[in-house]
Protein backbone atom coordinates (compact mmCIF):
# COMPACT_ATOMS: atom_id res chain seq x y z
CA UNK A 1 0.00 0.00 0.00
CA UNK A 2 1.57 3.22 -1.20
CA UNK A 3 -0.05 6.36 0.16
CA UNK A 4 1.16 9.82 -0.69
CA UNK A 5 0.38 13.51 -0.37
CA UNK A 6 1.85 16.58 -2.03
CA UNK A 7 2.52 19.39 0.47
CA UNK A 8 2.79 21.86 -2.45
CA UNK A 9 -0.73 21.07 -3.72
CA UNK A 10 -3.63 23.46 -3.16
CA UNK A 11 -5.76 20.45 -2.15
CA UNK A 12 -5.96 20.05 1.61
CA UNK A 13 -3.65 17.35 2.97
CA UNK A 14 -6.42 15.33 4.60
CA UNK A 15 -8.37 15.35 1.31
CA UNK A 16 -5.26 14.16 -0.56
CA UNK A 17 -4.73 11.36 1.95
CA UNK A 18 -8.39 10.30 1.80
CA UNK A 19 -8.21 10.32 -2.02
CA UNK A 20 -5.04 8.23 -1.93
CA UNK A 21 -6.71 5.63 0.30
CA UNK A 22 -9.85 5.70 -1.89
CA UNK A 23 -7.70 5.10 -4.98
CA UNK A 24 -6.04 2.15 -3.23
CA UNK A 25 -9.44 0.65 -2.48
CA UNK A 26 -10.53 1.10 -6.09
CA UNK A 27 -7.40 -0.38 -7.64
CA UNK A 28 -7.39 -3.29 -5.19
CA UNK A 29 -4.08 -2.46 -3.51
CA UNK A 30 -6.04 -1.94 -0.27
CA UNK A 31 -8.45 -4.81 0.34
CA UNK A 32 -11.71 -4.99 2.23
CA UNK A 33 -10.94 -5.89 5.84
CA UNK A 34 -7.37 -4.60 5.63
CA UNK A 35 -6.14 -2.71 8.67
CA UNK A 36 -4.57 0.67 7.94
CA UNK A 37 -1.59 1.97 9.90
CA UNK A 38 -2.38 3.80 13.13
CA UNK A 39 -2.87 7.54 12.72
CA UNK A 40 0.38 8.18 14.59
CA UNK A 41 2.33 5.70 12.46
CA UNK A 42 0.94 7.01 9.17
CA UNK A 43 1.46 10.62 10.22
CA UNK A 44 5.09 9.83 10.99
CA UNK A 45 5.72 8.07 7.69
CA UNK A 46 4.10 10.86 5.62
CA UNK A 47 5.40 13.72 7.80
CA UNK A 48 1.87 14.86 8.64
CA UNK A 49 0.13 15.95 11.80
CA UNK A 50 -1.77 13.12 13.51
CA UNK A 51 -4.96 15.21 13.35
CA UNK A 52 -4.63 15.42 9.55
CA UNK A 53 -4.59 11.63 9.32
CA UNK A 54 -7.49 11.34 11.75
CA UNK A 55 -9.48 13.83 9.68
CA UNK A 56 -8.86 11.78 6.52
CA UNK A 57 -9.87 8.60 8.36
CA UNK A 58 -13.04 10.32 9.64
CA UNK A 59 -13.97 11.48 6.13
CA UNK A 60 -13.59 7.91 4.86
CA UNK A 61 -15.63 6.65 7.79
CA UNK A 62 -18.45 9.06 6.91
CA UNK A 63 -18.36 7.68 3.34
CA UNK A 64 -18.74 4.15 4.70
CA UNK A 65 -15.30 3.07 3.51
CA UNK A 66 -13.62 2.74 6.88
CA UNK A 67 -14.45 1.45 10.34
CA UNK A 68 -12.71 3.25 13.20
CA UNK A 69 -12.64 1.62 16.61
CA UNK A 70 -10.51 2.39 19.61
CA UNK A 71 -7.99 -0.39 20.12
CA UNK A 72 -8.82 -1.95 16.75
CA UNK A 73 -7.65 0.86 14.51
CA UNK A 74 -8.86 1.75 11.04
CA UNK A 75 -10.20 -1.12 8.92
CA UNK A 76 -11.42 -0.92 5.32
CA UNK A 77 -15.12 -1.82 5.18
CA UNK A 78 -16.03 -1.28 1.53
CA UNK A 79 -15.60 -4.08 -0.99
CA UNK A 80 -13.38 -2.69 -3.74
CA UNK A 81 -15.41 -4.50 -6.43
CA UNK A 82 -18.57 -2.55 -5.58
CA UNK A 83 -16.66 0.72 -5.65
CA UNK A 84 -15.03 -0.20 -8.94
CA UNK A 85 -18.45 -0.85 -10.48
CA UNK A 86 -19.78 2.49 -9.26
CA UNK A 87 -16.65 4.24 -10.50
CA UNK A 88 -17.08 2.65 -13.93
CA UNK A 89 -20.70 3.84 -14.01
CA UNK A 90 -19.57 7.34 -13.04
CA UNK A 91 -16.94 7.29 -15.79
CA UNK A 92 -19.65 6.34 -18.29
CA UNK A 93 -21.88 9.14 -16.99
CA UNK A 94 -19.05 11.66 -17.31
CA UNK A 95 -18.37 10.46 -20.85
CA UNK A 96 -22.04 10.77 -21.81
CA UNK A 97 -22.26 14.23 -20.26
CA UNK A 98 -19.14 15.33 -22.11
CA UNK A 99 -20.53 14.02 -25.41
CA UNK A 100 -23.73 15.97 -24.75
CA UNK A 101 -21.65 19.07 -23.95
CA UNK A 102 -22.86 19.16 -20.37
CA UNK A 103 -20.22 20.89 -18.25
CA UNK A 104 -18.92 19.68 -14.88
CA UNK A 105 -20.89 22.22 -12.83
CA UNK A 106 -24.17 21.32 -14.55
CA UNK A 107 -23.46 17.60 -14.18
CA UNK A 108 -22.71 18.00 -10.47
CA UNK A 109 -25.95 19.97 -10.03
CA UNK A 110 -27.90 17.24 -11.83
CA UNK A 111 -26.36 14.50 -9.67
CA UNK A 112 -27.05 16.45 -6.48
CA UNK A 113 -30.67 16.98 -7.52
CA UNK A 114 -31.10 13.26 -8.26
CA UNK A 115 -29.48 12.31 -4.96
CA UNK A 116 -31.74 14.73 -3.13
CA UNK A 117 -34.88 13.38 -4.81
CA UNK A 118 -33.78 9.79 -4.15
CA UNK A 119 -33.19 10.52 -0.46
CA UNK A 120 -36.56 12.28 -0.18
CA UNK A 121 -38.28 9.30 -1.82
CA UNK A 122 -36.56 6.83 0.52
CA UNK A 123 -37.07 8.89 3.68
CA UNK A 124 -40.43 10.41 2.79
CA UNK A 125 -41.12 14.14 2.51
CA UNK A 126 -39.47 16.35 5.07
Amino acid sequence: MLLSVDPQSTVLLYEQLAASIRAGILDGSIANGERLPSARELAGSLDLNVHTVLRAYQALREEGLLDLRRGRGAVITAPSRDLAEVTAALDALIGAASAARIGPDTLISLVRARLSSTQTTQEGPR
